[in-house]
């Protein structure tokens, strides 16, 4: 709860199987009974405890997004059949850590059922979350979680915010990767904020909290076992629409 009486709202970025990371960044945080909790999605892979993150944010109640690296375990069990091309490439982007984290056991069904059953956006009214972003010249309906999972240069080169009322926040694509943005660093463009600091990427090792009510960025460096707390103003760096060069459309990692 906000010092001010007024329950926060928290957005948890890419967790990528850091438990113990987690457990640390939610200490800090100290969300209280009437705060609302909300992961962006990739809860799993790379990470050497997927099973623990799947297990807890499940039995938190925490609301969370469906993110492209629970979309590649979903695609890999069409029809409840592991798929070759499907299942080489999960596994290379770092699915091979989740299936060692369940051990000999493999994914429960009831994992799966609720991976399955995740949203891929949430609207909250003055802000909206999802994984990835949005693709800028379709209609929101028409959109999928092919949009919403894995778009990145066509959505961060927005030159005008795709909602004039919402900030849109979003994971995946690592903060450093964006023009002049340094590691740990949150990036900001027109309508947007990235909270996803790499937490698996040797070159960060920061998980992000954001509690957007009083705006103020936690962070747990899972690689170097720090934390630090900061204004969220303080946390940014702008990224301008002409600065994004274009990579592969879709890029998947």
């Amino acid at each position: 709860m906000s010092s001010n009486n007024i329950p926060r709202r928290i957005i948890i970025g890419d967790v990528h199987g850091h438990f113990d990371g987690l457990m640390s960044l939610l200490e800090a945080i100290a969300p209280g009974s009437e705060d609302k909790v909300y992961f962006l999605g990739d809860l799993i892979d790379r990470g050497p405890k997927s099973s623990k993150v799947v297990e807890f944010v499940k039995q938190s109640g925490y609301q969370c997004l469906l993110g492209n690296h629970e979309q590649m375990l979903l695609d890999v069990l069409v029809d409840g059949q592991s798929h070759g091309p499907a299942l080489h490439s999960w596994l290379y982007s770092g699915g091979q850590n989740t299936v060692n984290s369940y051990g000999d056991r493999g994914i429960p069904q009831e994992h799966l059922d609720w991976i399955a059953s995740l949203p891929v956006y949430l609207d909250l009214e003055d802000i909206w979350l999802v994984h990835a972003g949005i693709n800028p010249r379709l209609p929101l309906e028409v959109q999928t979680a092919d949009q919403f999972c894995w778009i990145r240069d066509e959505f961060h080169s927005l030159s005008q915010p795709y909602f004039p009322d919402k900030l849109i926040i979003t994971g995946h694509t690592i903060t450093f990767t964006l023009p002049g943005v340094m590691p740990g660093k949150l990036a900001q463009g027109r309508g947007w904020l990235d909270i996803d600091t790499g937490a698996y990427h040797p070159k960060s090792g920061w998980l992000t909290g954001l509690d957007i009510t009083n705006r103020l960025v936690y962070q747990v460096n899972v690689l170097r076992k720090k934390s630090r707390q900061m204004p969220l103003a303080k946390a940014i760096s702008r990224v301008e629409p002409s600065q994004i060069i274009p990579r592969r459309p879709m890029l998947r990692s």
